[in-house]
């Protein structure tokens, strides 16, 4: 398969390029396309996972049927796209959706079932999680006594910055958040219980969300392997980093070769490339029940 490192669509309107994807603009509408591009420490490789943008776009179209919640999806087949963007129909089959633009609430609203991650350095330091105070003596991989929310100040430049619940009342509104917090753990609990069912740990995720005509509604991707950890459950133990579903070939490979994490990031070998590729495969294949990858 040809990689996408970035699509091209001349005579529409390029609103973004984001780690990942590019954003097109059609007035009322957008188009999100999922390149190939793969970031590691904040920083774009030059080297595309071939197809990953495709996997990526396909699982979040699974996730928006099985999760019920309204979100701002359109479309996802060229066919069913409007007039201008059917020259590219090549170019985006796949690995693009036309979704409805939203009023975003600057929160990215994150749900976590494990402690892993910023979590975990939050906690060796505090005794808490953006306001959760946690138990003693939990250890890397920890399952949580429930699941908490965790939401995080959108940042556009870098990191997003977790924040505690009075924070992120201050961004969008005491009582939106209260309503964000209560969709973000209802949604962690259906995704976590299908992919328990099919022997998968959702550790943690995140979720952004905007108002289409009044209603809140899911936006970006969800529950992809670049948004959220998903660890083989028979492979789980908590006191060390699990293996999982996602990019860790690539952050195990740049932190085996001393890159210093500043931009621009070094190539990738084929091998981490295949390795990496085999993962995303595996969690699509795993999580949708379909035998066969798109990519």
């Amino acid at each position: 398969m040809t990689a996408l490192l970035q699509s091209d669509l001349p005579g529409i309107t390029l609103r973004a390029r984001g780690k990942v994807r590019d954003i097109w603009d059609l007035g009322d509408q957008l188009l999100l396309v999922a390149t190939d591009r793969i970031s590691a420490f904040d920083a774009v490789s030059p080297t595309p996972i071939p197809g990953k943008g495709i996997l990526l776009t396909q699982m979040s179209l699974f996730w928006f049927e099985l999760l019920g919640f309204p979100h701002h999806l359109v479309a996802s087949t060229p066919d069913k796209y409007p007039e201008q963007l059917k020259p590219f129909a090549s170019q985006l089959e796949g690995r693009s959706m036309l979704v409805r633009k939203a009023k975003r609430f600057d929160v990215e609203c994150v749900a976590r079932g494990y402690l892993v991650g910023s979590g975990l350095k939050d906690y060796l330091k505090t005794g808490s999680v953006c306001g959760h105070e946690l138990p003693a003596g939990l250890v890397d991989g920890s399952r949580l006594p429930s699941p908490i929310f965790t939401p995080a100040a959108k940042n556009d430049i870098g990191h997003d910055e977790n924040v505690d619940r009075e924070t992120a009342g201050r961004i969008c509104g005491p009582q939106v958040v209260e309503y964000l917090e209560e969709a973000t753990l209802s949604l962690y609990a259906k995704a976590a219980a299908h992919a328990e069912s099919v022997g998968i740990i959702l550790a943690d995720t995140k979720f952004e969300f905007g108002l289409i005509d009044g209603r809140v509604s899911l936006i970006d991707e969800v529950l992809t392997p670049d948004s959220s950890r998903f660890w083989p459950a028979s492979e789980y133990a908590p006191g060390k980093a699990q293996p999982s579903f996602d990019k860790q070939f690539v952050r195990d490979h740049y932190e085996s070769i001393s890159w210093d994490k500043n931009p621009p990031a070094p190539a990738l070998p084929a091998e981490v490339v295949e390795k990496t590729l085999d993962k995303y495969r595996e969690a699509y294949r795993r999580l949708t029940g379909k035998n066969q990858a798109p990519a």
